[in-house]
């Protein structure tokens, strides 16, 4: 994977597309069919109808959750090189300590993979409620995982294990019934000559002609890896700065080997293929027009790391699966296992809870798309179609006070509601503000509960405005926000979605809101700044200027004051949030509160 330091910089100048009249207050939506712009056929000169195209993501579309493996040599040092503690990640440890190529290949005798158990590893996967597998074939620091005629720098030659480990991965896939990829970092090798043309060089031994290194090693061992191990569904490349086009097009026909393959968006040279790949963050409104995958570690690091204990919790996952699902995109929940092959115990305890929840829930998030909801108050929602049934699951995250569940802003008929897992139905009935469900006071999953909901016809909501709570405070979240403009966008982050991406001092953020209690308000934002700045609210004719401090980090979130600003009149308003032009720096930003001065 790329390195915590290239990951910001390149997300940071990441322009977005323009989020157009969809996301306006007052909008009628419904789910659409997700496309690909740049289909992998159709960049290796071959055409594929949408029907075609369809039955090739078939399996990818509906799967929604997927196991990725990052193993390799990187796994002996741990985190730590010459005794000394090494900050990165764990698979970029030779870069990130400037290891000496002769130094690293000494790492290999110790990679024994001598506990090494694929089908625990599939069994696994298919107990969380995993449907493929993606495993790094080669990371960046070009150690093959199998017997490549391509180079020695691999398991068989210059390891004790001696054998391929990708056979026996393969055999256990068919056996289970689970998908296969490969992972194949084609444009970044750090041993191998030539092929660490992407980072600075730190030893004589890497120089070399990069497009030598093409021809003698990535390409052979792409062949190579999608010839000898069976039916391949996916594979994932990497770090592609180096890829020109020219450069891109040589190892297209490779692909050829396996008809039925879907790429991922990294091969470079303007390559886009099957899927968008965010990594260790989630679009909060997805792709609009992409299948695409949130690739993300269950602690810090990718590749095993002896001292990283940061493991996410089991909400942290399962609502991120949800999360990730409701936006129409798949999970691909990656384990670090060591140099003796076994995956740490905190993230098969992690995978066995995710699998628990999966086992009664399942069925909300296999084969859906994307909510029709822009927002829920309460969590999320995914929708399946079969024959002419439409069902709403309801992943209710915060379970109602009152038992009463309102789904806002749904205008469908009813068919029925029950509670997936339980017996009996629920009952629902039209509302003023939208469908209100009777649920039981108590939750029946703490951290996600599924109400079933079949609607007549395709689902049709109007998105609400924002109103003033009962003491007149107005909450302005991230993901309520119509965007103007091209770079400014929204993610999810430690659970809670942000405007990012805010490179252009031109672009800014609305709220359609309808205020009911004029007066003056002192307004406050929780922001995230490594630079400090300053931003202006405006409500019809009145703007206030605040300064936006810097807080550390864009991950830092602070509560900031802007100022006071008056709301003349009662009604619907706008409330503008734009950038101060002048040295503007980029912020992300979770709200907007405005609370009345006494």
């Amino acid at each position: 994977m790329m390195s915590s330091r290239a990951r910001l910089s390149a997300r940071r100048c990441l322009s977005t597309t323009l989020l157009g009249a969809v996301l306006l207050s007052t909008a009628v939506i419904a789910p659409k069919l997700v496309q690909a712009q740049t289909p992998a056929k159709e960049a290796q000169g071959e055409t594929e109808t949408k029907a075609q195209r369809d039955a090739r993501m078939k399996w990818w579309r509906e799967a929604k959750f997927g196991m990725f493996i990052h193993w390799g040599v990187y796994s002996v040092p741990a985190g730590y090189y010459q005794n000394k503690p090494i900050g990165g990640l764990g698979e970029w440890i030779m870069n990130d300590a400037s290891i000496p190529v002769a130094d690293y290949r000494r790492f290999a005798p110790q990679f024994t993979a001598a506990k090494y158990d694929p089908d625990s590893w599939v069994r696994l996967a298919k107990e969380a409620g995993m449907k493929y597998i993606v495993i790094t074939s080669k990371h960046h620091d070009g150690f093959a995982l199998f017997d490549s005629k391509a180079s020695n720098w691999n398991v068989v030659k210059a390891s004790p294990y001696g054998k391929d480990l990708l056979k026996p991965l393969a055999a256990a896939c068919k056996k289970y019934g689970m998908k296969l990829g490969f992972y194949y970092s084609q444009a970044q090798d750090w041993v191998h000559p030539g092929g660490a043309a992407f980072k600075a060089k730190w030893d004589k031994a890497q120089e070399g002609d990069f497009d030598r290194y093409l021809d003698q090693v990535a390409i052979p061992q792409m062949k190579e890896i999608l010839s000898n191990y069976g039916p391949i569904s996916v594979l994932w490349f990497d770090t592609p700065a180096s890829m020109t086009p020219e450069r891109a097009a040589r190892l297209l026909p490779v692909l050829k080997l396996q008809p039925g393959i879907i790429v991922n968006n990294r091969l470079g040279g303007g390559f886009k293929g099957d899927t968008e790949t965010p990594e260790q963050r989630i679009p909060a409104t997805g792709y609009a027009d992409r299948d695409w995958e949130t690739c993300m570690t269950l602690n810090n690091t990718w590749g095993f790391k002896k001292d990283d204990n940061n493991w996410k919790s089991n909400e942290t996952l399962i609502r991120n699966l949800v999360d990730i699902a409701s936006k129409g995109g798949n999970y691909l929940l990656n384990v670090g296992p060591t140099s003796e092959g076994v995956i740490p115990q905190p993230s098969v305890n992690s995978l066995k809870a995710v699998g628990k929840w999966m086992k009664t829930n399942g069925e909300s998030i296999y084969d859906t798309t994307a909510s029709p909801f822009k927002t829920l108050p309460w969590g999320r929602c995914t929708v399946k179609t079969s024959g002419g049934d439409i069902t709403l699951y309801l992943h209710v995250f915060q379970w109602p006070a009152g038992g009463q569940l309102t789904v806002p802003g749904l205008k469908n008929r009813v068919l029925s509601a029950r509670l997936m897992g339980g017996k009996g139905s629920l009952k629902a009935a039209a509302g003023t503000d939208g469908v209100i469900i009777q649920v039981p006071a108590t939750a029946p999953d703490a951290i996600s509960s599924t109400v079933v909901l079949k609607i007549a016809g395709t689902p049709t909501v109007e998105q609400a405005r924002i109103k003033q709570d009962g003491e007149g405070q107005l909450l302005l979240l991230a993901n309520e926000a119509v965007l103007h403009g091209s770079s400014l966008s929204t993610e999810s982050k430690g659970g809670k979605d942000n405007l990012g991406y805010w490179t252009d001092a031109d672009d800014w953020a609305e709220w359609a809101v309808t205020a009911s209690r004029p007066g003056r308000y002192r307004v406050t934002a929780e922001i995230a700044a490594p630079k400090a700045t300053a931003v202006t609210l405006r409500i019809g004719d009145q703007t206030v200027r605040g300064a936006a401090p810097a807080t550390g980090s864009y991950d830092t979130f602070q509560k900031v004051e802007l100022g006071s600003i008056d709301i003349k009149n009662p009604g619907n308003v706008a409330i503008e949030l734009r950038p101060v032009a002048e040295n503007w720096q980029p912020l992300n930003l979770r709200s907007i509160q405005l609370v009345p001065v006494p």
